[in-house]
């Protein structure tokens, strides 16, 4: 009995292995996938309207405008989006310099300006060339140059709904090696000649780990990665293998003796608990549904789990709600190739060796079985022995057939000669008591 469980466990854990697994593990690249178009570029700009008085005739010039760019990413699908103070801090509060400049700008020799209007403004760019624009819903400004108890967050307001979306995480739970992943816009990018102006939109992913944990000049908690980044980066969501958002990137750390030079390697990133916190009292509602997402990742899921048929229905839903993102084209158009030109299937070698082996464990079980059926009242010689030496021994009937009986020289005493074929044909009258124990010697 012990045999046929053991053979019953093993048959059990071939079929279990043999079958396809419920839950399918996301690669990193599928992750990054899931997370790139929740995030944003954010343009902060400040334009002038100069009057300027030349020589009696006045006119109207509006000079080139002072523009930041930085990065933000929507932490709710109807339109709030999270950046650094930094980012939009010229839009919020003018520099007291800028007028002075604008006005520089504006006039030409013989000519004087008389008045300075600025107009700033704040925009966000989906990856999709869309911009929209946004207003500042709520701002803590950066811990540098505007006081000591901000946390350079702040919270965009756009008119907007079923966008992507990412979902915080516990930065509580990091530690010192956990890779982590930055999403941004670095400046370099945007301006890099090679790149066309489609291409320039599209969000950039660093890749890193924690290494360490520090305190800003105030004592709140940041978070140090080896991850690189670059001017334009600000604001971008450091993300975990999960896609969840653990922090945000702050102020690139930049050389101590050029202030131009970027030093990579130690750049500095707010948690994810202090966005939280940040966001307490706001409107937004953390974990808010969102159609693109759900649409975009059942896509991912179908296309890296090889169902390219069920993936092209949710992939072309995603691009309905948030049509020409870059990397839903891209997914779908590899994604149509596997459709049309399905790759040929590989060989089951895994199914066919767990077909082989359970037909071999069957088979063993079967001849298992036959042979304890046949078995089951065999007793040993010892066994016999013991029972001819007790009280009560028992009767031994010597079931041979007649021809095998009278050529062996093997006589057992006191037993009972019955052939088979008498057996079979009647009942023979031994005259032996129903309670006696009988043991059958044959061959």
């Amino acid at each position: 009995m012990k045999r046929s469980m053991v053979v019953l466990g093993l048959v059990v854990l071939v079929v279990l292995a043999a079958s396809p697994r419920t839950a399918r593990a996301q690669s990193l690249q599928e992750v990054l996938l899931r997370a790139k178009p929740a995030v944003a570029l954010v343009v902060s700009e400040v334009a002038a309207r100069v009057t300027v008085n030349c020589g009696g005739v006045v006119t109207t010039v509006e000079p080139a405008p002072l523009r930041e760019t930085g990065t933000g990413w929507f932490v709710s699908p109807i339109g709030w989006l999270v950046t650094n103070a930094h980012v939009v801090s010229p839009a919020q509060r003018p520099p007291d310099w800028l007028n002075a400049e604008m006005a520089k700008s504006a006039t030409r020799p013989g000519c004087r300006a008389t008045d300075v209007k600025l107009e700033p403004s704040i925009s966000v760019v989906l990856s999709n060339g869309i911009r929209m624009p946004a207003t500042i819903a709520k701002y803590s400004p950066p811990i540098a140059g505007e006081g000591m108890s901000g946390r350079d967050l702040a919270l965009l307001r756009l008119e907007a709904a079923d966008l992507p979306a990412l979902t915080l995480g516990d930065s509580g739970a990091l530690q010192i090696g956990d890779p982590v992943h930055i999403i941004g816009f670095p400046g370099v990018v945007l301006t890099h000649e090679l790149l066309n102006a489609s291409a320039k939109v599209e969000a950039s992913v660093t890749n890193g780990a924690v290494s360490g944990f520090k305190q800003d000049k105030s004592g709140q908690p940041v978070i140090q990665t080896d991850a690189s980044a670059a001017g334009g980066d600000s604001g971008g969501p450091t993300i975990d293998d999960r896609g969840r958002v653990v922090g945000v990137l702050t102020f690139i750390t930049q050389s101590g003796t050029d202030q131009g030079s970027i030093v990579q390697g130690f750049n500095f990133v707010i948690p994810a608990q202090a966005v939280k916190d940040f966001l307490a009292g706001t409107e937004v509602k953390l974990g808010e549904p969102s159609r693109f997402n759900h649409a975009w990742q059942a896509g991912l899921s179908d296309f890296f789990a090889g169902n390219h048929s069920r993936a092209a229905s949710a992939l072309a839903e995603a691009n309905r709600l948030m049509p020409e993102l870059p990397d839903v084209m891209r997914v779908t158009r590899e994604n149509d190739e596997k459709v049309n030109h399905p790759p040929p299937r590989p060989f089951p070698w895994t199914l066919v060796a767990a077909s082989v082996t359970l037909v071999g464990l069957g088979a063993y079980a079967a001849m298992f079985v036959l042979r304890w059926r046949r078995n089951r009242f065999r007793i040993k010689p010892s066994e016999l022995v013991r029972m001819i030496d007790s009280a009560e021994p028992p009767v031994i009937l010597d079931v041979r057939d007649a021809k095998t009986y009278e050529r062996s020289p093997v006589r057992i005493p006191n037993s009972h000669h019955v052939t088979p074929q008498s057996l079979e044909a009647t009942r023979p009258d031994l005259d032996i008591a129903p309670d006696r124990t009988l043991v059958a010697y044959c061959t």
